[in-house]
């Protein structure tokens, strides 16, 4: 693997766990104080999750490359 696909591959990872605790923080209870707050947060969650998609689609893509 090259080292910037190695560099992608290491990305989509931290993405994938700050992800994952983003969906625990919203999954939570006492998250989070207001309704305007839970609003972006889901809204940062669905940008993140479509950034993890597209990293993945990179990543598959380096082997027909």
């Amino acid at each position: 693997m090259k080292p910037h696909e190695q560099r992608v591959v290491e990305e989509k990872a931290e993405l994938d766990v700050r992800l994952e605790k983003l969906r625990a923080f919203l999954a939570a209870q006492s998250s989070p104080a207001t309704a305007e707050e839970r609003t972006r947060l889901v809204r940062q969650e669905g940008v993140m999750a479509e950034y993890s998609y597209i990293l993945a689609e990179r990543i598959n893509a380096f082997g027909g490359a």
